[in-house]
């Protein structure tokens, strides 16, 4: 599984650029995924007072389902870019765990490439499709509320997904080219024994210093 956060190597002079870009575009990412859980939890709420609304007052909200429907593109793809900075997609990695070095930001690159050329189809095609809702004046059924803002999340996120690939680009092609330096700016790829242990760590099971005996 890809981990990112303490622990990774020390940067560089040579990687600086290239942690100074991956530090503003995850704060960037930070704030999306921020808004994000902010969205879940106001849909939380809102679901309540809909509940609530129906059970004691029989006043439900009027149009909570289409409220659900928009809010959806909020919750699932703010943080899109955010989860991939963490390595929190869903990968299969059971060969490249193993790998270290070049051959593992090789084999990194391949699936970065093929990322952005996907992810770049698919901003150009939601970006058409928000544009035709707004020039139609798309909206729910029920409560007529226009849905080009929701679908303008889509390639906004896309944007910054694509923006963070190229970061991940960046930082693979300088291991290739120069095995020495450290792998920065991307999640790191741990084997399963030390997701296991971390994973028993963060549980309580025990510590480092069980871990050395």
């Amino acid at each position: 599984m890809a981990h990112a956060g303490a622990g990774e190597p020390a940067v560089e002079a040579g990687g600086r650029a290239l942690d100074l870009v991956d530090r503003i575009v995850h704060a960037i990412e930070r704030f999306t995924a921020l808004i994000s859980g902010i969205g879940i939890f106001l849909l939380m709420l809102v679901g309540v007072a809909h509940v609530l609304g129906r059970k004691f007052f029989d006043m439900p909200i009027f149009g909570y389902i289409d409220i659900v429907e928009i809010m959806m593109a909020f919750l699932v793809f703010l943080a899109i870019a955010y989860t991939e900075r963490l390595g929190g997609h869903i990968r299969m990695e059971l060969f490249v765990s193993y790998l270290r070095g070049r051959w593992l930001a090789i084999f990194e690159l391949i699936g970065v490439v093929l990322g952005l050329a996907i992810v770049s189809v698919l901003l150009v095609y939601s970006w058409d499709h928000t544009m035709r809702a707004y020039h139609l004046g798309d909206s729910t059924i029920d409560a007529q509320i226009p849905l080009w803002p929701s679908k303008l999340m889509v390639p906004i996120s896309l944007g910054l997904l694509l923006l963070r690939l190229m970061v991940s680009l960046w930082a693979y092609l300088r291991v290739i080219i120069d095995p020495r330096k450290p792998l920065i700016a991307v999640a790191h790829v741990i084997d399963p024994e030390e997701q296991a242990l971390r994973e028993a760590q963060t549980a309580g099971v025990f510590n480092n210093d069980d871990r050395d005996r």
